[in-house]
């Protein structure tokens, strides 16, 4: 699958997946900012929420962020776009081919 991925898409998501985790990790920590500072809950329940949110949210970074290998970019590219980490302007650094067979991706999810 990867032979038809063009370099040029391969050097845009290598960038831009950069780009994609920090505005993830920005979302996760805004989140888990959110949850322990609601006071109308027990610590014991901020604790436990807390536990589930980075559970859930390290499932999402797996999916879309760990072993960033040409073979699972587009796998990789509908997560990420799934979450919606990338502005259209962003995806529109991608071919017409690659950018179809994300939307794909993603809408099976």
């Amino acid at each position: 699958m990867s032979h038809g991925i063009p370099e040029s898409d391969w050097k845009v998501f290598r960038e831009l997946r950069v780009v994609a985790l920090e505005r993830l990790c920005e979302r996760i920590l805004d989140e888990a900012a959110a949850v322990i500072s609601n006071s109308s809950r027990t610590h014991h329940e901020r604790f436990g929420e807390l536990f589930g949110l980075i559970r859930d949210r390290n499932h999402d970074i797996a999916r879309g962020f760990d072993g960033a290998k040409r073979s699972a970019m587009l796998a990789q590219l509908s997560v990420i776009h799934g979450l919606g980490l990338l502005e259209p302007n962003e995806m529109a650094r991608f071919s017409a081919e690659t950018r179809e067979t994300v939307e794909s991706l993603a809408s099976l999810r």
